[in-house]
């Protein structure tokens, strides 16, 4: 479904573009004012003329974007009037610096989630309920069979399946910014990296170069996570047992894999509650950890927004926007356009890295 032509947000080849405020969010191809809700690749690109984002993105989106792009960093809760239009930006709770925009003008008020989730994590701020007369979600995981066990659960699991595999470097493959960080956070909160515990000084976890370049960020915004080393500066020589490793996708089955010796592997991932993914990917165990909304999370986020209409995007508008209709009672339909086709890799179930 096309968004109805008098709205306050219409989907054009950019992407959604809101007139009033002459800013587009999350833009597809470069504009003259993108308003960012966050700093994955696929929904902060380069080119544009004046970014808008949160404050605790810049130095992502910079390293990113490049050095020298026009940000103007905001708060959250902040209001702004860009052009005609009131702009605030929320908490989404999905990364560092990650938000929900919510656009007013001419009478009505519009939500774009962004990426988001509900449950806790230490790493981010956490997600806000917003109120709009519509709102336009994401659906990454909308089906009932996903629903998330807590972090603090999740890096306890973690925690046991390191410990069992003393004598071989335990290899985690993790998306590299927010999901990274996350587990370093949840880790940190069950107490690895206190003196005395794993990956304490002298046994740091250890990070690929990929995660290695976002944390400045996180150790700037005061997240707590356990004493980290990049896995450039062990020896060649050193031994490698018993060490805890965080890569991205990308490095598993590359070279950069070969100096660690018959090490266990596992993937983290909200797609590794679908059976049977693990084993497609290659790898030794997975565990389900995910920076998006489960089920019931998507359910309650529409309900708390108290919108009149809901357009769904992203992963199973369909499935979500029926559900919504159906057994909720709530105006909802999918919203056609390019979402599917420039959603990045991190978002694809072959991929499992949400």
């Amino acid at each position: 479904m096309a968004l109805p032509a008098d709205g306050l947000l219409q989907l054009t080849p950019q992407g959604l573009h809101c007139p009033a405020a002459g800013a587009w969010i999350d833009p597809w191809r470069p504009v003259p004012r993108a308003l960012i809700t966050h700093a994955h690749a696929d929904h902060a690109r380069p080119g544009c003329g004046e970014y808008w984002a949160v404050g605790a993105s810049e130095a992502i989106l910079r390293q990113r974007l490049g050095a020298t792009i026009n940000l103007i960093p905001v708060d959250y809760g902040q209001l702004h009037r860009i052009g005609d239009a009131r702009v605030s930006f929320h908490s989404a709770g999905h990364v560092l610096g990650s938000a929900q925009i919510r656009l007013e003008a001419g009478g009505e008020s519009w939500l774009v989630s962004g990426d988001y989730k509900r449950c806790a994590d230490p790493s981010c701020t956490p997600f806000e309920p917003v109120r709009a007369d519509v709102f336009i979600t994401e659906a990454t995981f909308a089906l009932p069979i996903y629903r998330w066990q807590s972090g603090a659960a999740v890096a306890a699991e973690i925690l046991r399946w390191w410990r069992q595999a003393p004598e071989r470097p335990s290899i985690l493959v993790a998306y590299a910014f927010g999901k990274a960080q996350r587990l370093l956070a949840e880790l940190a909160a069950i107490g690895v990296g206190a003196p005395g515990q794993p990956g304490a000084e002298g046994h740091e976890i250890l990070l690929h170069g990929a995660v290695e370049a976002l944390m400045p960020a996180y150790r700037e915004a005061g997240v707590a996570m356990p004493p980290t080393l990049p896995a450039s500066a062990i020896g060649k020589g050193d031994s490698l047992a018993g060490r805890l490793v965080i890569a991205p996708p990308s490095a598993h089955r590359s070279p950069w894999m070969k100096r660690f010796r018959l090490p266990q592997t596992a993937f983290v991932s909200g797609w590794m509650a679908v059976r049977g993914a693990r084993r497609r990917r290659g790898y030794e165990r997975g565990f389900v950890m995910s920076d998006h909304a489960d089920w019931p999370g998507l359910i309650q986020s529409v309900k708390d927004s108290g919108a009149r209409q809901v357009y769904v995007t992203h992963g199973n508008s369909d499935g979500l926007a029926r559900y919504l209709r159906e057994v909720e009672g709530i105006s909802a339909e999918p919203l056609e356009g390019g979402f599917a086709a420039e959603r990045g890799d991190e978002h694809a179930p072959g991929a499992a890295l949400s």
